[in-house]
């Protein structure tokens, strides 16, 4: 068909990187393998801030993930600048994290590529993935369910044959 070998890069990005976006790359790389999809996507998480840095994903988020069958081997890590080169779709879990990011955009383009995780559950009631960190373990497992819903719904979008890009433009998948 003539596709080229590149890879749809999916960037979850929080504030920490060690609760919600870790789980939803985990989420979302699971959707993708169970699909058998690995080969179309390069999937990675972040943080806004780089106090984590190092630290694998919170005990907490990683206990709800695995009661789902979802290993979270990710390591925290820092939102870059260059993560607008090699990710084409950048998914904030807040509109905090949304503003910090699009704040680093050095283009229009970097800037559009940056959306809300949940925009791509239709069902959602509010656009942002609540931060669990200080709450209790049920907070973990909602957010694990948020998340599912919303990374299913990306999976779709990005799958469906007649998908809009980052930029506008259409794009066959």
């Amino acid at each position: 068909m003539g596709q080229s070998n590149h890879k749809t890069g999916v960037l979850f990005v929080c504030l920490g990187n060690i609760c919600r976006s870790p789980q939803a790359e985990g989420i979302f790389r699971k959707l993708v393998a169970d699909a058998g999809l690995q080969d179309r996507f390069d999937i990675d998480s972040a943080g806004t801030g780089g106090w984590h840095a190092g630290q694998a994903p919170d005990w907490r988020t990683q206990a709800a993930s695995e009661r789902h069958g979802i290993p979270l081997p990710h390591v925290a890590r820092q939102f870059q600048v260059g993560d607008f080169d090699r990710f084409d779709y950048i998914l904030a879990m807040d509109r905090s994290n949304l503003r910090d990011i699009q704040a680093l955009a050095r283009t229009e383009a970097d800037f559009n590529k940056v959306r809300l995780l949940r925009e791509h559950d239709p069902l959602a009631d509010v656009a942002s993935v609540p931060d669990p960190y200080y709450g209790d373990g049920d907070g973990f497992e909602r957010v694990f369910q948020i998340c599912f819903a919303a990374c299913r719904g990306l999976l779709r979008s990005l799958t469906t044959p007649h998908r809009r890009t980052p930029s506008g433009s259409s794009d066959l998948a």
